[in-house]
């Protein structure tokens, strides 16, 4: 459909962006070299890369190689879009269709990478250069999108794919490549067509400004302590990184806390001075409304102006409408609907949880009320007292290179049949990069899988997928795929990296995501592994997660790296025993989260506030949803969200939407025998073989056999009572 697999990279890649970036670079030095090297041939974008599945030269790329590859690469685009309208022949699916899917190679080349190189290694240049291709993408995109002629020839053929001999993959690519021309603005009158253009321009504009202003305000805003009294309850490796990182920024003898994404902070639940705990979550929270060059308030006001204008222009209400209208939910009726019904139990949960919180303060001679910056303080305490046991018991027992090659790796052989041998003949962006050839079942080389563990100061903050080369048969392409992590090196090489549970339990479902583009069998690279609706794409990740516990796999990779014991299995059941702990807090910020997202993306044009109103609203929206608590702010305020800046605008409920379907799917996996072949297999060639070649929820039930139920999500969360 017009290479969507591209179109998405470009929406998910420029719209949630928040990586860091220090690495320094002579941003004119790069612009003079850029204009030498426009006209060489020896940019390695020119050309198919010559490595296994064309995994990327990055032994040959330099940041002056990307300009020029991105102009050439629109350039040779719109060639081949000219060829496809001006072409004698009447329109047919593979003169129209299928050369469609076949445009933009140079292009999409080299998307792929620097869109995945901003956000794993960084720096000044590239961020000059994101800046300034971002309008220009969201105009090369309009420009064959609204292209009329273009469209002329698809909407003859879509008009006679009743008498078209195709098979469901193809029916199903014409049918969503007439989709997005339609959603794209291609039945619009000409005036309409160029304010469209101009609104998607100012969008991306925009949306670049917003999500650099989120990392330049965590960057400026971290927190500085003099004293490391002060830092009491820390361990002492946590306080060697606060110190390196002053160190870092020239503050020698001090330590420096830097912010993480979410509104939460995860050193505050280790950390025992109250007062130090308040102004590291208040300066969390304040990021992007107190002010100053960083402020994102009319910026982001600016936005859902755009961003509404858009969807009427489009025939919808709003933008929630037009978001939703491609999703598996399909109507702003149908999430609202989701998010309520789980409020009340949440809510309710999260009550009961505080009052056990506020025991523990009275129990200890305090007299303060419980405050949302003592929530993981006392939680963290009330864990321990009734499990006994704290997350540095675990960690010893969580090895890195235990966790992926006799955890991550083992259920992957267990369940598909795959098998990883890591290699060293494939150049790396950095030295922390790992590759592995993945072989199939039948011993066949499947893809290379491309592994980056460790936190950075070039690297974005959290975890992801991507693909730097997307499956498909059309193409004749192999997978290349990678996983990013954010796990904290160790200060010495040789000390072993030891991850927290949470740590392997993203590291589980970040895999997931590679297994879904691994496996990926598809004609078409519209439809390759995870180009799937965006309520859906969370499905396989998050059910991968669940070999993260299954006993044979935990017995696998859970060795004490110095004594190589099995983790007791005391310790075990207590760690299954502590999942559905704290389940109010967690889900109520979320929940809060995305009944934001969704209050700014449902209103229409004359209920958006004024800057002054702007908190007002954010408060309201949240009282009328009946979520508000003081003691627990939403996962992401407004003003640092980035998430809803793009791939996941008016999108944010996914990740309940789709562990719906995650919980009925480890239901399945339980009542079948677990951790089998047969069982992967089914798995794997019901659903996740198939990417988006078929409706997302059709594909579920090829699997599960019957429509996805609530209850063992409500059981899971422990908010069935």
């Amino acid at each position: 459909m017009l290479k969507k697999i591209f179109f998405n990279i470009i929406l998910i890649f420029l719209s949630t962006i928040f990586f860091a970036c220090s690495n320094s670079s002579n941003i004119s030095e790069d612009i003079l070299e850029a204009k030498e090297t426009k006209l060489n041939t020896t940019n390695p974008f020119f050309n198919k890369s010559t490595l296994t599945y064309g995994y990327p030269h990055f032994d040959k790329i330099k940041n002056s190689h990307y300009l020029p590859a991105f102009e050439k690469g629109m350039k040779d685009h719109l060639n081949e879009i000219n060829e496809i309208v001006n072409q004698k022949d009447k329109p047919n699916f593979k003169n129209t269709i299928i050369n469609l899917e076949k445009s933009g190679e140079l292009l999409n080349r080299v998307s792929y990478v620097f869109f995945s190189m901003s956000w794993a290694n960084t720096n000044d240049s590239l961020e000059s250069i994101r800046t300034q291709i971002a309008p220009q993408l969201s105009a090369h995109n309009d420009e064959i999108l609204l292209n009329e002629k273009l469209f002329n020839r698809v909407e003859t053929i879509y008009n006679d794919k009743e008498n078209l001999s195709l098979d469901d993959e193809s029916i199903r690519l014409l049918e969503e490549t007439y989709k997005s021309f339609i959603r794209s603005g291609a039945k619009l009158s000409t005036n309409d067509k160029e304010k469209l253009k101009q609104t998607n321009e100012s969008i991306a504009e925009n949306t670049t400004i917003l999500t650099q202003n989120v990392l330049k305000e965590v960057n400026s805003l971290a927190i500085i302590v003099d004293d490391i009294n002060e830092l009491e309850g820390l361990s002492e490796s946590m306080i060697e990184v606060l110190s390196e990182e002053a160190v870092k920024r020239g503050l020698n003898d001090k330590f420096v806390i830097t912010l993480q994404n979410t509104s939460g902070q995860p050193i505050l639940a280790s950390l025992k001075n109250r007062k130090l705990r308040e102004k590291i979550h208040l300066t969390s929270l304040s990021r992007g409304s107190s002010g100053g060059e960083f402020d994102n308030r009319k910026i982001f006001l600016k936005l859902i102006k755009l961003r509404t204008e858009k969807a009427n222009l489009l025939g919808f209400d709003n933008y929630a409408e037009y978001s939703l209208d491609e999703q598996t939910a399909k109507t702003v009726e149908a999430v609202n609907s989701r998010l309520s019904s789980l409020t009340p139990p949440s809510v309710r949960n999260a009550n009961k949880e505080a009052i056990e919180l506020q025991k523990i303060i009275n129990s200890e001679g305090d007299d303060f009320k419980l405050e949302s910056w003592d929530w993981d303080f006392y939680s963290e305490k009330l864990m321990q007292k009734k499990y006994q046991f704290d997350e540095s018991e675990m960690k010893p027992y969580f090895e890195l290179n235990n966790v992926f090659f006799k955890g991550v790796f083992f259920s992957a052989e267990k369940l598909f049949g795959l098998k990883f041998k890591e290699i060293n003949n494939l150049p790396i962006y950095h030295p922390e990069v790992r590759t592995f050839e993945v072989f199939d079942k039948d011993g066949s080389l499947l893809s290379i899988f491309i592994l980056d563990p460790y936190a950075r100061s070039s690297k974005r903050g959290g975890a992801w997928m991507n693909a730097y080369v997307p499956q498909s048969k059309l193409l004749n392409q192999k997978p290349v795929i990678a996983n990013h992590l954010n796990i904290n090196k160790p200060a010495n090489e040789s000390d072993p990296t030891l991850m927290t549970f949470d740590e392997v339990i993203t590291a589980f479902h970040e895999f997931g995501h590679a297994v879904h583009g691994i496996l990926s069998n598809v004609n078409y690279p519209s439809f390759s592994g995870t180009s799937v609706p965006r309520d859906f794409v969370e499905f396989p990740s998050q059910v991968y997660e669940m070999w993260a516990t299954w006993p044979e796999v935990l017995e696998s990779y859970a060795i004490h790296y110095k004594t190589n014991e099995p983790m007791p299995n005391d310790l075990l059941q207590k760690v299954l025993d502590a999942r559905k702990f704290n389940q109010g807090f967690k889900t109520t910020e979320y929940l809060a989260a995305s009944l934001l997202d969704q209050a700014w993306h449902q209103i229409n044009i004359d209920e958006i506030p004024s800057l002054n109103d702007f908190l007002t609203f954010e408060s309201n929206a949240l009282m009328s949803s009946g979520i508000k608590l003081n003691t627990i702010p939403p996962r992401y305020r407004t003003t640092y969200f980035s998430h809803i800046m793009g791939g996941y605008s008016a999108g944010y409920y996914s990740y309940i939407w789709s562990e719906v379907l995650d919980a009925d799917t480890v239901e399945w996996f339980k009542e079948n025998g677990g951790l089998t072949i047969e069982n992967g297999n089914h798995f794997r060639n019901t659903l996740l073989s198939k990417g988006g070649s078929k409706d997302a929820m059709s594909l579920f039930i090829d699997f599960r056999g019957q429509k996805p139920d609530i209850k063992y999500l409500l059981n899971r969360r422990g908010l069935n009572n």
